[in-house]
């Protein structure tokens, strides 16, 4: 059995990590065997490596190697890329093709992305890992392969398997072994020496005399982040190797190349206000407990109306309660209608009073009539709230979601789901 130190000098691995040690360990054990591993790890952190370590290590080291990109495959074709296909089976099969596990009998198969495969393969391969077989696109016939699977995701497979991506049982089948590569973040002594590495290789590539960090540089490059890990260090080093006549690198060329961490983000996420939403929910429940204190705000109206004897007086008094719940301009003329006490019969006056004293009867007796007189439909006051919004703002969706809290795409299909 390969060293661990022998195995990163024949497949040039650079770096002394704790954890890149274990990972390498882990496949030089398994190699002898044919139980299937899966290699976990961000993007970018050299997942490649570990399946070639286990085939050369294995006894399938004179079969053959094939690594597939399972993500760069569209989903249509995918089925035929691996298990091959009969002539005439779909639109453009002209001739009967072989997949990769019929070419690869034998030998190992590296799935890489192995998370972006579409249900219905997985069901396939899942039969391959259990018994062996497979069917081509549009035959009936059953064929046998024998082949190795090692698998790779940057995918975290537990929430693919929550939200109905991954099936459970195929991850299970796949992860017999897992073996997980920690990102370049985490390995900061590697950081400068994968650097040099990489900084002699393209020296020796574009003939020209190699690039050296100034003692400052090398800490800012061992402090940054690294979010797209050994690629991206690889990309950083190739680009200065090319771009700079002055072999010496100081902390501001190095830190030219490098975006500031946290810019690579999509959007800007802003200070969160009290008056912010983080999302549509959020503003439901605005509306809600806006609502709730209008609806008391109505109740003691109400009762004032019936308790007093000038009906005048209490409809002044109230007037710029009503404006605020009704969403009228103070000019405007509120229609008022003096309710006819007349129009009520004696016996049934005392009755309706003494309903009122009491708390209980009069939530009752005004949720009724609410019911009847005003619609209290969210969908009705959110189109409002998104009306009073773009008129504001004179039209501007951007500005209008920011009122709202809400994104600019989110009001837009607001604004398509309502037809405003």
């Amino acid at each position: 059995m390969e060293s661990v130190q022998a195995i990163k000098q024949r497949f040039e691995i650079i770096g002394n990590d704790a954890k890149l040690n274990r990972a390498i360990e882990k496949a030089i054990q398994v190699a002898p065997t044919d139980i299937s591993v899966l290699v976990t790890g961000e993007s970018g952190v050299g997942k490649e490596s570990i399946p070639k370590i286990i085939h050369s290590l294995s006894h399938r080291k004179h079969g053959k190697y094939i690594a597939v990109n399972c993500g760069a495959i569209p989903e249509g074709t995918i089925d035929s890329e691996l298990f091959g296909h009969e002539k005439g089976s779909f639109t453009g099969a002209t001739s009967t093709r072989e997949g990769y596990f019929e070419v690869a009998d034998g030998g190992t198969i590296f799935l890489d992305e192995v998370g972006e495969l579409p249900l219905t393969t997985q069901v396939r391969l899942l039969r391959v890992l259990e018994n062996g077989e497979f069917i081509k696109v549009g035959s009936s016939q059953v064929q046998k392969t024998n082949v190795r699977i090692v698998a790779a995701t940057n995918v975290q497979m537990q929430e693919a398997i929550e939200k109905g991506k991954f099936r459970e049982d195929l991850y299970y089948r796949l992860s017999t072994v897992e073996i997980g590569l920690p990102p370049l973040r985490d390995r900061k002594d590697d950081i400068h020496l994968l650097f040099r590495k990489f900084a002699s290789d393209f020296a020796h590539k574009y003939k020209m005399p190699p690039i050296k960090l100034e003692d400052n540089a090398v800490e800012y490059l061992i402090k940054y982040r690294w979010s797209g890990n050994i690629r991206q260090l690889r990309n950083v080093a190739e680009q200065i190797s090319v771009l700079e006549t002055n072999r010496d690198i100081s902390l501001n060329t190095l830190a030219s190349y490098l975006p500031l961490e946290g810019t690579n983000l999509p959007s800007v996420i802003g200070k969160k206000t009290e008056s912010d939403f983080s999302s549509e929910r959020e503003i439901l429940y605005k509306i809600l407990f806006d609502m709730k204190s209008d609806l008391n705000d109505l109740k003691k109206l109400t009762l004032d109306l019936m308790q007093s004897g000038n009906i005048k007086n209490v409809q002044e008094t109230n007037k710029n309660l009503i404006q605020r719940i009704y969403g009228q301009k103070e000019e405007t003329e509120i229609p008022f209608e003096e309710p006819s006490l007349n129009a009520i019969p004696v016996q049934n006056q005392e009755h309706l009073q003494e309903e009122f004293e009491d708390e209980d009867d009069q939530n009752y007796l005004f949720a009724e009539t609410v019911e009847e007189e005003d619609s209290l439909r969210l969908d009705e006051k959110e189109i409002e709230l998104i009306k009073k919004a773009l008129e504001r703002n004179k039209g501007k969706r951007k500005a209008a979601a920011d009122e709202l809290g809400i994104s600019e795409r989110t009001l837009y299909r607001k604004i398509k789901q309502f037809d405003l």
